[in-house]
């Protein structure tokens, strides 16, 4: 099963466009997602889901991922009869304005035990008060923010200030639930620096990868989030300092090592072997 905490960066490609796939196919994009809804026209469904499913045999199944229609949408209910006569399907799929965990029970449902690992998008207030439970149903191995929508409902701008009560309330859904946070994209293109700094900030707020809308994104994303050698290095010496201490909190190169400390650590240690092997 490919695990999208083995990634820290994911990047969108519009339905209707399949021509910029193998571009951003080519990027260091950890996942290459196929969105069938909010960037293609309602006119244009039907034939990017028919061209999408048609190339997923030819195309690199464990860095893809398909975002369908959401399943209270007429071209949600088409996505999903279409996965269910299909014949391949991608790494993971992504569902958008979930608001319930009996929207996972229903895709899980009807792909029975081909269903690949789900990424539920919460993107409205009711989602965002049932994270964590949409987070804890089987078959969902990540959350994203949808912060646009959630934005458009709450009449507030897409921006960092407005929207930083949202990033904290979905990083600790997230975290009750025990999957991966995934952060929304930075819409405003050709500013690498508003980029950095949004990305360098949810990932101190714990958010482990960051969505991205165009490939010249994906690089200063893979930068911030991706540890440095240095970084991993520095977490197996504390790791082996605190286990050579007995598991107690011990003094390693100018600070305190606790139980608590120690997990996140033991995350950015775990990436020696994905990123660095």
């Amino acid at each position: 099963m490919a695990r999208i905490d083995h990634h820290v960066s994911l990047l969108f490609v519009p339905g209707h466009r399949l021509d910029r796939l193998d571009k951003a196919l080519a990027t260091a994009a950890g996942v290459v997602c196929v969105d069938l809804e909010d960037a293609v026209p309602l006119a244009d469904k039907a034939a990017a889901r028919e061209a999408i499913l048609a190339r997923l045999a030819d195309l690199p199944g464990g860095r893809l991922a398909l975002r369908i229609n959401g399943l209270r949408t007429a071209a949600g209910i088409a996505d999903l009869a279409a996965l269910m006569t299909a014949p391949h399907l991608p790494a993971w799929l992504l569902l958008p304005m979930a608001e319930s965990p009996v929207e996972i029970e229903i895709l899980r449902g009807a792909l029975g035990a081909h269903c690949p690992p789900i990424i539920a998008l919460i993107e409205t207030v009711a989602g965002l008060h049932q994270a964590a439970e949409i987070g804890r149903a089987p078959g969902v191995q990540a959350l994203m923010l949808g912060a646009g929508d959630l934005s458009a409902q709450l009449g507030c701008a897409f921006a960092w200030e407005p929207l930083l009560t949202v990033r904290g309330q979905f990083v600790m859904a997230c975290a009750e639930a025990g999957v991966p946070a995934i952060d929304v994209p930075y819409t405003t293109l050709n500013d690498e620096a508003g980029l950095a700094e949004e990305t360098r900030r949810v990932r101190e707020m714990g958010f482990l990868l960051k969505a991205a809308i165009h490939p010249a994104q994906i690089d200063p994303i893979n930068a911030l989030l991706m540890p440095s050698a240095e970084e991993i290095a520095d977490a197996e010496a504390a790791i082996t300092a605190y286990r050579a201490g007995g598991g107690q909190a011990v003094s390693f190169n100018g600070r305190m090592l606790e139980a608590p400390f120690m997990r996140r650590l033991e995350r950015i240690a775990a990436f020696k072997e994905r990123t660095h092997a």
